[in-house]
């Protein structure tokens, strides 16, 4: 018998370990793809059969790439063209399964140099003779899947692009099953008495949350337009469509009742978990606050961002919450956008592993109005593929929701989509702000007529022009933007939020505030200002600062005022100002459904040929040549690219500093809360260069002078030290 796996001298065999991943495999797989999973984890490790891999067991250094070996003999069950053309989704998969889906590539690819599947399945003609394999027909079996269901599906598709896709998300499916299974079932041999799976009650979850929305009292029109939007939402979130939009406006509770809804659909549908995906770390620390305070009692809420590290000494839930970020095999998991996207269009096997625990969930898109517009095909058609195929259901969050209509028609195919809210007459009872138009300034101007205000608010575009400002204004006041650490950050919202009390609780007496920020307020982030200032930006962004004003109708109106300085917006932004510039100029509310819709409409069809060019499929001329690789590496959400600095002013971090060498991802994790991220082409590559930060030798950048950053204001790279010699 021939072994997969080694240790202790315990043996797992190779046949045992085909079995138990195909098994895997075909359990972690929806129905349809069942099969193909079970195939795919029978064939995955055949040239584990050869000597040159048992030797390796035994300690030989020898080269040998077994993985291509279970694609090549799958490929030679191919009897006719459909056969030909569906086994390369099972090839990919399998010639792929530890170093991650390849491209396609052509059948001139260089079989010694390129990583390509044409490449791959070449590259064993050189093992011949001494790589013999064959040995695997006299313990296991293979076969082609019936294809005959999915080729139905595929024949479908309205055009060649949806083809390819199509066929694309299936094959990242595929690998999805597989991979987890192979790790897994590798696991359970390595690793016996590790355990997984996290445990939620979900009909405990759902009375909470009843009887935390019942507890509200209804003393003003505002709270009673809440509860009446709610209900109205409750009433109409179980139906049969598949996607759920829930368009509600600022300061309306749209999280617990996104939650509520979530739960409802869970239990009542019968599905396995929900994955609540957030655009912001910030907004999603002050959720998974809110939720594990309601539930932490009745279920495990797994974090899966890069500001959340599990400190897991001696903690075994702690230890199972961690390893479930692996595969998201959790009741709750709460991420971001970027980590949920990644999860399906990456080709690592890192980030893959998590598509098939995607499936029978419900997943809500908060702020869903930030998805990249350039990246709307790709992120619709997933959506449409894992409602439609893997069972699962979605909710898109907004109190700024564009009308998605015409791009559903054309990247989520027929799936069907409903809206919560179809009476919105109590909209109105949330217009809380006035929202007024100073044109043309300058920010000392913003500055002295902000400092009026017992509380006020100043959001602008950039983090310089932050930083400058806030050394304009005099008396309390308080700086925001992503130049602070994330610690800082935290710390001086709360320390925002308990003068925000304390002015409402004793008007007469309190000491006025005044706040400067970025747009990294504009959402998730529970402030209450008198009047709020917003430089020209695009109207999701405006409207949502306008949201920090008079949060809680505690006045007849609050004001919002929009300003213009001789700072020119640049790309994006730039597309988005002239928008609403435009609609400054014609519109007399630009808050309303109807401008919010045209927003949309304008930014959208400025940007369709951008949208329609996003696809896996362009220049793609066959299920064999798929870029899966290419595409996963220019897939990114966010485009800036940037290089965290840790700040090293405190004990803490001069602690997980000298503890780098061994630590790994924990310890980089961790020191997320004590960093700052700077732009890599410019920022980071001056600073390095300057001296400004110095890398510690294991990929960790950490500032050099302590004097270039200010816990009020953060990192200033252009700092000039006043020294006396």
């Amino acid at each position: 018998m021939k072994n997969a796996h080694s240790i202790d001298n315990r043996n797992q065999t190779i046949k045992e370990h085909l079995i138990g991943v195909a098994e895997k495999a075909a359990s972690n797989s929806v129905e349809l793809m069942r099969d193909y999973a079970y195939k795919a984890g029978i064939a995955h490790d055949l040239g584990k059969y050869a000597e040159d891999f048992q030797k390796r067991l035994k300690g030989s250094t020898i080269k040998y790439e077994h993985s291509a070996c279970g694609a090549i003999e799958i490929g030679k069950l191919v009897k006719n063209e459909v056969d030909e053309q569906m086994t390369y989704l099972l090839q990919y998969c399998i010639a792929g399964h530890h170093t991650g889906l390849p491209d396609g590539g052509t059948a001139a690819d260089n079989a010694d140099t390129d990583s390509t599947l044409h490449a791959k399945l070449k590259r064993m003609e050189k093992y011949k003779g001494t790589a013999d394999y064959s040995s695997y027909k006299d313990e296991v079996k293979l076969e082609l899947p019936d294809y005959s269901e999915l080729t139905a599906i595929l024949h479908k598709s309205k055009d060649t692009t949806e083809l390819i896709e199509t066929y694309a998300f299936f094959t990242r499916y595929l690998f999805s099953c597989l991979t987890d299974a192979d790790y897994i079932d590798t696991e359970i041999f390595y690793s016996p008495d590790i355990e997984r799976g996290l445990k939620s009650d979900f009909g405990e979850m759902l009375e909470i949350i009843d009887k935390k929305l019942n507890s509200f009292t209804l003393d003003t029109q505002l709270k009673k337009a809440r509860k009446s939007l709610q209900d109205q939402a409750f009433e109409n979130c179980l139906n049969d469509s598949r996607i759920n939009i829930l368009d509600m406006p600022t300061g309306s509770g749209k999280t617990l009742c996104s939650m509520k809804i979530a739960l409802k659909k869970l239990v009542e549908h019968k599905k396995k978990r929900i994955i609540y995906v957030i655009p912001y770390t910030s907004i999603i620390e002050q959720t998974a606050e809110i939720f594990e305070k309601m539930f932490g009692k009745y279920t495990d809420i797994v974090q899966h961002h890069s500001n959340y590290c599990y400190d897991t000494e001696n903690d075994s839930t702690l230890e199972k919450l961690k390893r479930s970020t692996e595969n998201w095999d959790a009741p709750v998991i709460i991420t971001t956008s970027v980590q949920f996207f990644q999860s399906l269009y990456h080709y690592k096997v890192s980030s893959l592993r998590k598509l098939h625990n995607i499936a029978d969930s419900v997943i809500v898109f908060d702020e869903v109005h930030m998805l990249p517009k350039e990246y709307l095909q790709p992120c619709l058609r997933a959506i449409g593929y894992i409602t439609k195929y893997l069972n699962s259901e979605c909710i898109f969050l907004s109190a700024t929701m564009p009308d998605y209509t015409e791009m559903f028609k054309r990247y989520i195919g027929d799936n069907s989509f409903k809206e919560l809210i179809t009476d919105k007459k109590d909209f109105s009872f949330f217009q809380k702000c006035i929202y007024s138009n100073i044109g043309m300034t300058d920010m000392e101007r913003i500055a002295e007529k902000a400092m009026r205000y017992g509380s006020s608010l100043i959001i602008v575009n950039s983090r310089k022009t932050a930083r400058n400002t806030y050394q304009l204004l005099s008396g309390r006041k308080y700086h925001l933007s992503t130049y602070m650490t994330p610690q800082h950050r935290s710390e001086t919202i709360e320390h925002i939020r308990e003068d925000l009390i304390n002015l409402r609780e004793h008007p007469d007496t309190a000491p006025k505030i005044t706040v400067v920020s970025t747009s990294l307020v504009e959402a998730g982030v529970d402030f209450d200002f008198q009047a709020v200032f917003r430089q020209l930006a695009g109207l999701d962004s405006i409207l949502q600062s306008g949201g920090r004003c008079n949060r809680d109708g505690n006045m007849d109106h609050g004001d919002v005022f929009i300003f213009e300085t001789d700072e020119k917006p640049q790309d994006d932004m730039k597309v988005r100002s002239s928008i609403v510039k435009d609609m400054l100029d014609k519109r007399n509310d630009i808050s309303s459904e109807e401008c919010i819709k045209e927003y949309y409409n304008r930014l959208f069809s400025f940007s369709d040929d951008v949208i329609e060019e996003n696809t896996i499929a362009k220049k793609c001329s066959g299920f064999d040549r798929i870029p899966f690789r290419t595409y996963a590496e220019s897939f990114e959400l966010i485009k800036d690219e940037t290089i965290s600095i840790v700040i090293n002013n405190c004990d803490e971090t001069s602690d997980l500093l000298a503890q780098i060498r061994f630590g790994g991802k924990d310890v980089r994790r961790k020191l997320q809360r004590f960093s700052v991220s700077l732009k890599l082409h410019g920022e980071f590559d001056n600073a390095l260069k300057s001296g400004l930060i110095h890398d510690t030798g294991y990929g960790v950048y950490v500032l050099s002078n302590n004097d270039y950053y200010k816990n009020e204001t953060g990192l200033d790279i252009n700092y000039q030290p006043d020294y006396i010699y």
